[in-house]
């Protein structure tokens, strides 16, 4: 049991890791509500000027759409791949996962070159698919470690039960353990929505057009190009930031749980 002493200690150890945690968010929504640098407006008005000048309901459009393909594609591609992986055994398995998981140690700063010039000579450079497909790829690779831990964590009794009573492994993965996998599925696809939102370098590289920029590169942009001072910029920052928020908080009981559950233990 734990003692009051180390209740309390814990308590404080907390409340300094959240402050530290909650400054920089605190600094950014003051200067956001805060006057303008050029004096024009302040508070509420600074988050409909940066709207205006920086264009982000485009923006956060093309966010919105690429990060669902993603999410939607990835997820189902990495339950059916962490389902194989975690429940089926077949000649280079080992081989095949230990190719998936390059994917996980591979930076993306590290392909994105070559990744341009395959794109370019595929077509694809500056089209909504040079966008979602390399970040696909990205997160199916931890997808797949993620959903093969939970499968081989999960009750080997219910899939032995199911096979002898008929099922093929189709409907034993979509009706038998993914209903049981929920916290699992929602904490990957929080993660995987949150690295899609935030991803800038692909963006970057891949697309000139201004009609397919993200939000996140739709806001280095603004600062570049239509402000120079730090209130719009913040405003624009939380512009961009509030839909992530949004989502995880949404989802948040189910994250947690999905954490809590030891999705990735082996």
């Amino acid at each position: 049991m734990i003692s009051r002493g180390e209740r309390v200690a814990n308590y404080v150890i907390l409340s300094v890791f959240a402050a530290f945690a909650l400054y920089p968010i605190i600094v950014i929504l003051t200067a956001a509500l805060g006057p303008a640098d050029s004096g024009g407006t302040s508070g509420l008005a600074n988050f409909a000027a940066a709207w205006e000048i920086g264009r982000f309901g485009s923006y956060l459009r093309t966010s919105l759409a690429v990060s669902v393909f993603v999410v939607v594609v990835s997820v189902v591609l990495s339950i059916m791949s962490g389902y194989a992986f975690g429940t089926m055994r077949f000649r280079g398995r080992s081989l095949l996962f230990y190719l998936f998981m390059l994917g996980i140690m591979m930076p993306s700063e590290a392909v994105a070159v070559p990744l341009y010039f395959d794109l370019r000579s595929l077509g694809l450079i500056d089209t909504f698919w040079s966008i979602t497909l390399p970040q696909v790829a990205l997160s199916v690779a931890f997808g797949t470690f993620w959903m093969r831990a939970y499968f081989l964590a999960s009750n080997r009794a219910i899939v032995e039960a199911a096979r002898i009573d008929g099922a093929s492994s189709w409907r034993i993965l979509w009706q038998v353990l993914l209903p049981a996998a929920r916290p699992a599925v929602v904490t990957l696809t929080v993660l995987v929505f949150m690295w899609t939102w935030n991803e800038f370098l692909i963006p970057l590289i891949m697309v000139t057009s201004e009609s397919l920029r993200t939000a996140p590169l739709g806001l280095a942009f603004f600062q570049g190009q239509y402000t120079s001072g730090f209130t719009l910029l913040a405003a624009g920052s939380v512009i961009v930031a509030t839909p992530v928020v949004i989502f995880y908080l949404f989802l948040q009981r189910h994250f947690v749980r999905g954490l809590l559950q030891g999705a990735v233990r082996e």
